[in-house]
């Protein structure tokens, strides 16, 4: 048999993948529910148990896209077949994978709008179908609003350590691959970075692309003084130099003979901070005081902020795999939980009670109680329908499976975290040791846990 090259795969996501970009046991429990012909109305809930450490706060992110995969999902008759011959549904009567190929998600989603601020235990998401839709979409909405939740309130840190300082999404290159790349730099964004590197994300969200020069274009001349004047030549409104490729310095003495069209110079390495204050007194000396310095090079809000008091002169930050990853707290563990169905014509909650691990049964609403200045001052967690002070936070976004949410650009999301961040008392936003916001559970809610887990105890505890 002749041998025959393996075409490569880029594993890119495909608009016809959507529907088994999930864990297994979704599409497994989808077929039980089916032929137990449970087609009840469900309601889940996504929120997180418990803020990651050094998080006081959450950027809520990612609904955009949640948006955009359940008004798509849907399952190609290959992707069909292939499920089809998976052992594991040997038994699966042929009738649900007909169901599969014409799936729609026809639910209601309820949710906080993204540049929102959120707690723990507060729903992001509130998602309301057949119990087969809320079940199969579990894995992707989780996937999406973690990280780019997780993403967007790391950079909301960063650009609060950076003081006003502009701060830049470098991290392309050091994320957790290319996909991951562009979502990272729209929550970099969100969190209120000024622009990004990422090429893509740019010319699809419409954010400035930012990017200076690499250290491989100063090794490939013969000196550091040819590779500051060819790429002036080149970019001359635009002109940023790295000059820490030998020697910090002597690089910033070379950059300055480009003159007053020197639009900045940048630092990767050493002690940013004494050779920030040396490359200030050296553009300064010969009348350029107009340039800027850009810091980059392992960056995050704590070295960002110890920096700034020591009275660092930097003028912007390029903070890359610190924020792109979230490295401190690269999984922030949101759940999506069952609190009610519809079950023989009656609204039946539905929650778990494992230690550590206990849920509030029913439809939910988050109520922020805000202050005579817009100032938050605490929320409170309480049943949909209840009457309480507050502002709504969760709002609808799907209903009957089609969006009536009018969708904010990134510019207009970033607005919205920055106008929340401006009202949530100093306390709660410090680097370090700060205060926990007050939430608390209404007094409704908390009658309907306590009826609920009675109810659910004397059935299924021996």
């Amino acid at each position: 048999m002749p041998w025959v090259m393996k075409e490569p795969k880029s594993l890119f996501l495909t608009e016809d993948s959507l529907g088994i970009v999930t864990d297994l046991y979704q599409l497994t429990m989808a077929a039980g529910y089916f032929e137990q012909k449970m087609h009840d109305i469900a309601t889940f809930e996504l929120f997180v148990r418990n803020l990651p450490k050094n998080r006081s706060y959450l950027i809520v992110a990612g609904l955009e896209q949640v948006l955009h995969y359940l008004t798509h999902i849907t399952f190609s008759p290959e992707i069909v077949q292939f499920l089809r011959r998976l052992p594991i549904f040997n038994h699966v009567g042929q009738e649900f994978f007909e169901y599969l190929k014409n799936f729609t998600f026809r639910g209601d989603v309820y949710a906080i709008p993204e540049g929102t601020i959120a707690f723990a235990d507060e729903p992001m998401l509130r998602v309301t179908a057949p119990i087969i839709e809320t079940q199969l979409v579990e894995t992707y909405l989780l996937s999406m609003i973690n990280f780019q939740t997780s993403i967007a309130t790391k950079a909301s840190r960063i650009v609060y350590a950076a003081q006003g300082c502009e701060v830049i999404d470098f991290g392309t290159r050091r994320a957790h691959g290319p996909q991951a790349s562009v979502l990272a730099a729209r929550s970099c964004f969100i969190g209120g970075c000024k622009g990004t590197s990422n090429v893509f994300a740019a010319c699809e969200l419409n954010i400035p692309a930012v990017g200076t020069v690499a250290h491989s274009w100063v090794m490939a001349f013969e000196n550091e003084q040819d590779s500051f004047r060819k790429f002036h030549e080149i970019f001359p409104d635009n002109t940023t130099l790295l000059i820490d490729t030998y020697d910090t310095l002597a690089g910033a003495r070379h950059a300055v003979m480009i003159g007053k069209k020197l639009k900045g110079v940048r630092i990767d390495s050493g002690n940013l901070l004494e050779l920030s204050k040396e490359v200030r007194r050296i553009l300064d000396s010969e009348g350029l005081q107009h340039v800027k310095i850009v810091a980059s090079g392992d960056l995050n809000e704590d070295r960002i902020d110890d920096l700034l008091r020591n009275g660092a002169p930097i003028d912007s930050f390029g903070v890359g795999t610190e924020m792109v990853t979230s490295k401190d707290a690269p999984a922030l563990g949101g759940v999506y939980k069952l609190v009610e169905q519809e079950h023989n014509g009656k609204i039946v909650p539905r929650m778990k009670f494992s230690e550590d691990k206990l849920t509030y049964p029913c439809k939910k609403q988050v109520y922020r109680i805000i202050d005579k200045a817009d100032n938050f001052v605490k929320d409170v967690i309480g049943l949909e329908d209840e009457n309480l002070q507050g502002m709504p936070l969760l709002i609808p976004v799907i209903k009957n499976g089609k969006i009536c949410y009018n969708l904010p650009t990134v510019h207009e999301i970033q607005r919205i975290t920055s106008n929340n961040l401006a009202h949530l008392p100093q306390p709660f936003k410090r680097l370090k040791e700060a205060e926990t916001y007050p939430v608390t559970k209404s007094q409704g809610l908390e009658a309907k846990r306590h009826e609920a887990e009675k109810t659910l105890k004397d059935i299924n505890v021996i």
